[in-house]
């Protein structure tokens, strides 16, 4: 069982900046690939961002390309969400999850996710 906790969410205004961590405090995550999903009021849960095991491989959700990066630091046993220039429409639960395969865009490969961050963005 891996334990995942987010943190970094937060009420922040349009054009404005957010970094999301997700830290597993029990057990290493440098086995596994690292996604970043969200879920807004309403709405199905969809993939933001995932990371392979060791960082070379990066995919993003056409909605947020170009403004979100995805990261991770083995050593601190931490992946990251930076999300610059967010708009209202970001504005989600954002959820961390683990996979023991290849990094995916698919929630369903995912076997542990942590209780979530809420984001939300207005003026």
């Amino acid at each position: 069982q891996v334990q995942l906790v987010e943190s970094g969410g937060g009420l922040v205004q349009p054009g404005d900046s957010l970094r999301l961590s997700c830290t597993a405090p029990r057990r290493t995550i440098h086995n596994y690939a690292m996604g970043w999903f969200r879920q807004a009021p309403g709405k199905d849960r969809e993939f933001v961002s995932a990371i392979s095991w060791s960082g070379s491989s990066t995919s993003y959700a056409d909605s947020v390309k170009g403004r979100f990066t995805i990261s991770r630091d083995n050593a601190k046993n931490t992946a990251y969400l930076q999300m610059n220039s967010l708009k209202p429409e970001d504005a989600a639960v954002y959820y961390c999850a683990a996979s023991t395969g290849r990094q995916s865009t698919l929630s369903y490969d995912y076997t542990f996710w942590g209780q979530g961050t809420q984001v939300t963005v207005s003026s």
